[in-house]
């Protein structure tokens, strides 16, 4: 397999991708915030001190997904058709799951933008609760579906792939 951001020389360079054809493009992109339960319980209340955290994280999530390019030095700069980033509580964490996805039809894929939004949705979270607890755990952050493009569909072992 060759690394395709690399030229001849070894050299890092952004990817031409100007013979590809435009398709649809989609990734979904998940992470998991673990926490207290009581912290959790402040999150489903709504009663943490900065503000509602889920509504916070969700404009964060999509921000970073539109931001993308700016942050990973390689990465396209896209035009995005949708970025939509929900949260599931789960007690038995406890914690937030964080789920992102982002389309597009263009020539390159958006996984890394799927990535960045479920991965700052994540930090937002901990941001909005860090003075109740410091020790959360983000984890599990890691792409759970790809689809379009020459690569074709990609469905992350043990998801159901929407």
């Amino acid at each position: 397999m060759t690394l395709t951001h690399f030229d001849a020389n070894g050299q890092a360079h952004m990817v031409d991708v100007s013979e590809k054809l435009a398709t649809a493009r989609v990734a979904v992109a998940e992470a998991t915030v673990a926490m207290a339960a009581d912290t959790l319980s402040r999150v489903i209340a709504g009663s943490a001190k900065k503000g509602d955290v889920l509504g916070v994280a969700r404009i964060a999530g999509i921000m970073a997904a539109k931001r993308t390019a700016e942050l990973i030095p390689l990465c396209h700069p896209l035009a995005l058709t949708s970025a939509t980033v929900d949260f599931e509580i789960d007690h038995s964490v406890p914690g937030v799951h964080v789920r992102a996805m982002v389309q597009t039809t263009g020539l390159t894929g958006v996984e890394m933008e799927a990535l960045t939004a479920a991965s700052v949705a994540a930090l937002t979270i901990y941001d909005m609760l860090k003075a109740v607890e410091k020790g959360m755990v983000i984890a599990d952050l890691r792409l759970t579906l790809k689809d379009g493009g020459k690569s074709g569909r990609y469905v992350a072992e043990g998801r159901k792939g929407s």
